[in-house]
């Protein structure tokens, strides 16, 4: 009876082995998947998004904090169906409490709420005789370990309206809507992936923790709207060279670079956005400038009575 109990036992510890490397291999593999979808990189990839949520420094926390918005204003030159649009831009970056499952503005501090820091980007200008007025609003953690919590994007003229929306849960859950046959009610999930919108406000929080490399990002939902393409990861190479990110999509033969300020608060300076404009086989190429005219810290939501417009020439807007 010994032989036998003997060739049991050894059978089952081989049992055992077999499962524990089998499932130290999956869970090494299920670490690395978790990790690649996370940042949305391949293997030539530069990762510089950071692992870990980083508590704000006292300079973060001083000028953020504050109980004011920064209200920056840009001269713009926007191209619009072959030509070049002569407009303003307006960026307003605000931190705000926010509300994680609903993922909307809290209306009271709460230790669950996300601190936020929030970009309004506003784009206004004319094609002939009727004015185009652009919206789009990003809610990205100011802990800078995850890609926005959500994102907005609307867009009105004569011809009709569009809205986009973009929630960060299991996956990234879209809903659009437009008044164009192929882009009207639509719903879907997409994988994750780095969000173009998202970077204009972690460039605020660390430019250094920026994405770069070879990239699958999801270009801003203004430029997929302007130019009918699908909302979706493309292809794409991002680089950081001092106060200077770029992003190139190849297949939409499009390429933007943000100028940046390297001292904190890191300021956006301007930019410039190249790519097709026009539609059909006389589309060409013109590039899209903004140039900052001038920034003020405001609590603005209370600035909304006529002596207050006096801060609009302050901004030198119109």
């Amino acid at each position: 009876m010994i032989q036998p109990f003997k060739k049991i036992v050894r059978v089952e510890l081989a049992f055992y082995a077999v499962v524990m490397i089998l499932g130290l291999l999956t869970s090494c593999k299920e670490q690395k998947t978790s990790k690649d979808l996370a940042h949305n990189v391949d293997k030539r990839s530069e990762i510089s998004l950071p692992l870990e949520a980083k508590e704000p420094s006292p300079e973060f926390k001083n000028y953020w904090y504050a109980g004011e918005a920064e209200v920056s204003s840009y001269q713009l030159e926007q191209a619009r169906y072959g030509e070049i649009r002569k407009g303003h831009a307006v960026l307003i970056y605000v931190t705000e409490d926010f509300l994680p499952e609903e993922q909307v503005k809290a209306d009271r501090h709460h230790t669950s709420n996300v601190s936020v820091l929030k970009l309004n980007t506003t784009k206004k200008f004319f094609t002939g005789i009727y004015p185009y007025s652009i919206m789009q609003s990003t809610f990205f953690p100011v802990s800078n370990d995850d890609h926005a919590i959500k994102i907005s994007s609307s867009m009105q003229e004569w011809c009709g309206h569009v809205y986009a929306q973009l929630n960060n849960r299991d996956a990234f859950e879209v809903t659009s809507h437009s008044y164009f046959e192929g882009e009207a009610d639509k719903s879907f999930s997409l994988s994750k992936a780095v969000l173009e919108n998202e970077l204009w406000t972690q460039l605020r929080i660390d430019p250094k923790s920026l994405p770069t490399g070879h990239l699958n990002i999801i270009p801003s939902f203004e430029y997929c709207r302007l130019r009918h393409v699908p909302i979706k990861a493309y292809k794409a190479e991002a680089t950081l060279n001092g106060n200077s990110y770029s992003i190139s999509y190849p297949k939409l033969h499009r390429t933007l670079t943000i100028n940046f300020n390297v001292s904190f608060p890191h300021d956006i300076l301007g930019w410039e956005e190249v790519f097709k404009s026009g539609f059909g086989p006389n589309a060409k190429s013109l590039t899209t400038k903004a140039s900052k005219l001038k920034t003020i810290k405001s609590a603005y939501w209370g600035k909304n009575s006529n002596k207050d417009e006096i801060l609009r020439k302050e901004l030198l807007l119109k």
